[in-house]
């Protein structure tokens, strides 16, 4: 322990003694008074109670009751040291301060004025003492409670196992050990600065210090001794700081963009900041000496020199070094940090291991070739996720209290032995769509959503809608899903109340039926274990007064063994238990082991690795889907910069009672290690993952996105062509929206040059960081990741995670997305079936344009949807258009069909060796022209008709009935018969251009 000596405390002189004013009766507060004050304080217990409290219940029934209990126990005990520390120096500093002030009446005009304040001080003094360093350290103890997380990490540090370029100190003194240590500096300076500003204003006050002819101060002996150790505290403290910069310097972004310490700070920056800690220390001295002998002189000195070493050597001597030495030379002078920047911003994104291939796309392959690609062009992803919703809600949707999101989710699921690209969603509960929206109604009635629809991704029916294996209400298809109530959803309620016991009568909506006689609905009790109850009065009272809500203490439906639902996001569940991870954008549902499941990726991040690239992860993750609005599933990323990123755990939320699991991903990763330490209870091995739940884990949108958009620089490994910045890339914009935004990534099965066989992948190309709106839109590289993990239990695929980046000729152009839409939107044939697709009563909806590096060349594929212009949007796929080369295009009813209607190449005229020499008797090869018999078919006209032609005037006639049958249809539902009338008007449209172009009548 520790003691402070004050200085006895000397006589009291007043100086303008007043009159003693005589003492009344003590004042007696009313019994009302005292009800109101017990009231308030029940009162403010009772919401304390049931923010807390209610959060203790939540985190317990999820079994996560360590992280809340570690966070609040490290927030309090840094808050409690946070207050002590502030609190006790400033209080030390005015207690001294008061004590040793001089014993004399006041003599000059200016102690006389002073005087007066202090009068008006001393009624207050002794609460004041008490209560400035008290109200210091509350605002103290609030920032030093809000760096847990700081504190948690550098107490629970883990090496990295790799070192930086310039000290040679384990990167993980960079993440941990450093923000610590600068918080602290930063925190004891605070306190040092304001005890010493609070302590002159005490001795001001009480004569500590006073002003010799109203402009030289004059020091007590006291005063002099206490504000020179200060100043000598503080003074070491800016040499600590200086200190610290040296490193820092390594993971700070410059003011030309550039990351890391540079040739100037290497240099210049470094060793200025070393000698100014000296000089700050030489400055402490000073300071010190002078307190107990009384000359200023020498620190008024030190501090002159200490500001003019701070202008000189930190700031006007790394300037001319930068302007005359390195600006001149720059390459010559930045190649070696610039290839420190490389190395470290390739490792800490996990860029470092890419597969690189040249990739020699031809343009005149044989479509032949293509088609025989059967492993690639097999698993197409024809359905656009971004797309096909409104259908999936008018097929699937049943009840508008139902909902599917606006983006749905790309999986895999192997149906009848073989795994096929699917497109899936939750039927999610919509609160907007519940018809009578009252307390009841929103909170006992409506819980719960009710089973997914699941697509075939790379084909449709006959109507040109999805080709559901899963769906329906009851729950039904290849899926076999056991439990398909949905209680935690992306679109739940704020809360429900839940359960009741088995014989509770059933009050939740489950399901529409006509089997039933109960108004047609089926009602069922919860059974699951998802939330606190909520049927003892206490809790009632406690959530009533959380939501607001009295209904909750007097409803008949919250019964004794009633449960309360809330927080029921999956992104929020996961953010909730895993404070320290920055989530995916995507919450994407899965069907495991015969239940409906959430997926979520996390991430460990820090911006603090030394040379790495800072990364905006909001900027990165922007693309054309991320921008659609009131998509459920998908979450802004934090508006973070990091230059270090993992994918270090898979959470997975229970759709039916919300158990959150977060799986141990990335267990090399040193900042997870660190906090395991911390919440050694909340993670579960790899070991533990089933091989279904294997199955649909995949690779992280968020985490491709970043590394994309590194490689786009990063993939240049020279520090010199680097440095020129010829070769870099970027992501093309999307060309399906008019809107400049750039082109998402797609999760799609296919095959890589260097792979044997197709995978589940996700990928995403490369143009020119140059391209603008006018510039060449040339693609330069395809980058891929394996996104499969595998179906056995506790063991991922060996190649899950693997980057594989084809690099496109530089002497060759291939046309990038932008060029193949605009390709598409000018063919002749592409206009002619988009004409024919087109009226004014229906639109044509460009799907996704895929990329995929087929037959050694890269083949594009995009889907065409037509939906109404007005009233219900159902998009149907119509036809498929893809380009192979720069203008072989192929557009048809299937991708099969589409993929011969390629042109062939155009054909390579031989070398004329004869020299055209009419006398050697060889004549030009005939050309082969196809017999009408074995290359005509029936047209659509014919089949139409059961045989011949038709007149025009009968297509024509033939196409108006179509439009009224699909009009008809539209208005009154049948989408069986508006599909079917969609078909008649195909024909129809077909039979007519065949009629026009043989000059019918």
């Amino acid at each position: 322990m520790f003691s402070i000596n004050f200085p006895p405390r000397p006589p009291r002189q007043p100086s303008n003694p007043t009159p003693r004013q005589p003492r009344g009766k003590p004042l007696r507060r009313s019994p009302v008074a005292w009800t109101v004050g017990i009231l308030a304080v029940l009162a403010l217990a009772l919401y304390a109670a049931s923010q807390i409290w209610t959060e203790v219940l939540w985190f317990k029934q999820i079994n996560f009751l360590q992280v809340f209990t570690t966070q609040w126990i490290a927030r309090i005990a840094l808050f409690l040291a946070g207050f002590l520390v502030m609190g006790i120096v400033v209080w030390a500093a005015v207690t001294w301060a008061y004590r040793s002030r001089p014993v004399y009446a006041p003599t000059t005009d200016s102690e006389q004025v002073v005087g007066r304040y202090r009068d008006q001080f001393e009624p207050i003094r002794r609460y004041a003492l008490i209560g400035i360093p008290a109200a210091l350290g509350l605002f103290a103890a609030g920032n030093a409670a809000g760096r847990w997380e700081t504190v948690l990490l550098a107490l629970n540090s883990e090496p990295f196992g790799e070192v930086d370029p310039r000290f040679g100190l384990d990167i993980g003194f960079y993440v941990f050990q450093l923000p610590a240590i600068r918080f602290g500096v930063s925190f004891l300076m605070g306190v040092v600065l304001i005890s010493l500003i609070a302590a002159m204003v005490i001795q001001y006050l009480y004569g500590g210090i006073s002003l010799v002819g109203g402009t030289k101060p004059r020091l007590s002996k006291p005063a002099r001794i206490q504000l020179g150790i200060g100043a000598a505290v503080f003074s070491l403290l800016i040499g600590v700081q200086y200190f610290l910069d040296r490193y820092s310097m390594l993971s700070q972004v410059n003011a030309d963009g550039s990351d890391g310490a540079g040739y100037t700070a290497i240099h210049a920056n470094i060793p200025a900041k070393l000698i100014l800690a000296c000089i700050a220390v030489f400055v402490a001295a000073l300071f010190a000496v002078a307190a107990w002998r009384g000359d200023w002189k020498l620190p008024a000195t030190g501090l002159g020199l200490m500001v003019l070493s701070a202008v000189v050597v930190g700031w006007a001597y790394p300037a001319l070094i930068q302007n005359f030495s390195v600006k001149p030379n720059e390459l010559d002078k930045e190649r070696q940090y610039i290839q420190w920047n490389i190395e470290a911003t390739r490792y800490a994104f996990g860029i470092d291991d890419v597969e690189v291939s040249a990739y020699n796309a031809e343009t005149g392959v044989d479509p032949a070739a293509i088609r025989a690609d059967a492993d690639s062009t097999a698993q197409i992803r024809l359905l656009d996720p971004t797309v096909v919703s409104p259908t999936f809600r008018q097929r699937e949707q049943n009840k508008q209290y139902y909902d599917f999101p606006q983006v749905l989710s790309v999986d895999r699921y192997e149906i009848e032995g073989e795994k096929q690209d699917t497109v899936i969603a939750v039927r999610d509960l919509k609160v907007s769509g519940i018809d009578n929206p009252q307390w009841v109604n929103l909170h006992t009635v409506y819980t719960h959503g009710y089973g997914v629809a699941a697509a075939y991704g790379n084909t449709t029916d006959d109507s040109g809608w999805p080709e559901f294996f899963e769906g329906g209400i009851p729950a039904a298809g290849a899926l076999e899903v056991e439990e398909p109530r949905v209680y935690f959803g992306t679109t739940s309620p704020t809360y429900s109340i839940v359960g009741g016991g088995q014989d509770a009568k059933p009050v939740e909506l489950d399901y529409p039926s006509d089997a039933t006689e109960a108004g047609g609905e089926v009602y069922n009790t919860y059974a699951g274990n998802g939330g606190p109850n909520v049927g003892s009065l206490l809790n009632k009272v406690l959530y009533a007064i959380r939501f607001g809500s009295t209904n909750i203490l007097f409803s008949s439906n919250v019964r004794p063994e009633s449960q309360i639902l809330y927080d029921r996001d999956p992104f929020v569940r996961v953010q909730k238990v895993a404070p320290y991870l920055t989530l995916d954008e995507r919450v994407y549902p899965a069907v495991v082991d015969g239940r409906i499941v959430w997926i979520v990726d996390g991430y460990t991040t820090t911006d603090s690795y030394p040379y790495s690239e800072h990364q905006s992860l909001s900027s990165a993750a922007l693309d054309s889907i991320s921008t659609l609005n009131n998509v459920a599933g998908i979450n802004s990323v934090a508006a973070q910069t990091v230059n270090y990123l993992r994918n270090s755990v898979k959470a997975v939320v229970d759709a039916y009672d919300g158990t959150v699991t977060l799986y141990a991903w990335d267990v090399d990763d040193p900042v997870l290690k660190a906090w395991t330490s911390i919440y050694s209870t909340s993670l579960e091995p790899i070991a533990d993952i089933s091989g279904d739940l294997m199955s649909h884990l995949r690779y992280p949108e968020t985490l491709f996105k970043v590394q994309r958009t590194m490689l786009a620089r990063y993939h240049v490994t020279n520090a010199g062509s680097f440095f020129g910045g010829q070769d870099f890339w970027k992501t093309p914009n999307d060309p399906t929206k008019e809107a400049s935004i750039q082109q998402p990534p797609y999760y799609l099965t296919l095959k890589m040059p260097t792979q044997e066989e197709a995978v589940f992948s996700l990928s995403s190309t490369y143009i020119p960081a140059g391209s603008t709106s006018g510039g060449a839109n040339i693609l330069k590289g395809f980058l891929a990741v394996d996104s499969e993990t595998g179906s056995t239990a506790g063991e991922v695929a060996a190649d899950y995670g693997k980057m594989r980046l084809l690099q496109l000729p530089q002497g060759t152009s291939i046309a990038g997305p932008g060029q193949i839409q605009t390709t598409f939107e000018t063919n002749d044939k592409v206009k002619n079936q988009i004409r024919l697709l087109q009226d004014a009563g229906t639109e044509v909806v460009r799907g996704n344009l895929l990329t995929l590096p087929v037959g050694g060349g890269l083949l594009y594929v995009q889907p065409l949807y037509v939906q109404a212009t007005s009233g219900t949007a159902l998009p149907a796929l119509r036809k498929v258009v893809v380009g192979f080369g720069d203008d072989r295009v192929g557009i048809a009813d299937t991708l099969a069909a589409a993929l011969n209607d390629v042109e062939e190449p155009a054909p390579t005229v031989p070398e004329d060796t004869t020299g055209g020499d009419e006398s050697s008797g060889a004549e030009p090869p005939a050309s082969p022209s196809p017999s009408p018999s074995a290359s005509a078919s029936p047209s659509p006209s014919e089949s139409a008709g059961g045989g011949g032609a038709i007149s025009l005037d009968q297509a024509i006639d033939d196409a108006l009935k179509a439009m009224d049958a699909a009009d008809a249809a539209m208005k009154a539902g049948d989408w069986d018969a508006w599909a079917q009338a969609q078909k008649d008007l195909q024909a129809a449209r077909q039979a007519l251009e065949a009629a026009r172009n043989s000059g019918a009548t």
